[in-house]
């Protein structure tokens, strides 16, 4: 969920403070603090805490006020506390702990597929992997997210599983930050070509070579390191 407005660009704000460890847990935020660093009333200053609440950030309790939660009890899976992570000093951990979801659920969403799938699915799989493939030999940045993000959500949606399906959401603002970090002229590399065995496994109903090829993406996926600006080494997710 994106916010718009003066609204959202408090969330957003508290939110990348949040990430970022400026705001610790257990300390307290008053709303007076949050209406004069954002020059907002009580009523938007308040509305955002409740946002901030409904993700688990922060908890707010009658005479003790509104507390920092530890990370280990945010949501962890919402989209905005990923995007606000991969933009904050724990960039590294927040790519790391996605490319291991991905390692431990694609491979099986794969050959769930190759078994579950229907026709429509198996037919869009192989369409956005040959898109995917043509996007990162042209080094088109935005077709190739677009056709990795459209793949992935078809093989989630495809097992049949709707806890699976759910996580598309979490892969593609991932996919998102991948295109920010991994230069255009690297996106044609062997693990781009592995979607279109998976596409074709998937088509052909073969599970474990289905499984066996995403595996292969994962796996490429988690070895692939990228220098930085800032000096440090991360890696990324394809």
């Amino acid at each position: 969920m994106r916010l718009q407005g003066l609204h959202g660009q408090v969330v957003d704000g508290l939110g990348r403070s949040l990430a970022a460890g400026e705001l610790r847990a257990g300390e307290v935020l008053r709303l007076e603090d949050v209406q004069e660093r954002f020059g907002v009333s009580r009523t938007v200053a308040r509305e955002a805490v409740r946002v901030l609440e409904s993700k688990r950030l922060v908890s707010s309790r009658p005479r003790v006020g509104v507390t920092v939660r530890p990370m280990s009890a945010w949501n962890l899976y919402d989209t905005q506390v990923i995007r606000w992570r991969l933009t904050s000093p724990e960039r590294a951990a927040q790519l790391r702990e996605l490319a291991e979801l991905r390692a431990a659920v694609e491979p099986a969403a794969a050959a769930l597929a190759a078994g579950n799938a229907g026709s429509p699915a198996r037919q869009e799989l192989l369409v956005h992997a040959h898109a995917l493939t043509t996007a990162a030999r042209a080094g088109d940045g935005a077709g190739f997210v677009t056709a990795d993000a459209a793949f992935h959500r078809v093989l989630l949606g495809a097992a049949g599983n709707g806890m699976f399906a759910q996580l598309a959401e979490v892969v593609e603002e991932l996919l998102v930050a991948r295109r920010d970090l991994l230069p255009p002229a690297r996106l044609d590399d062997p693990a781009v070509g592995r979607h279109l065995d998976v596409a074709v496994a998937v088509a052909e109903g073969r599970a474990e070579d289905a499984a066996r090829a995403a595996g292969s993406i994962m796996a490429a996926a988690r070895r692939e390191v990228e220098i930085l600006p800032d000096g440090s080494a991360c890696p990324l997710v394809g």
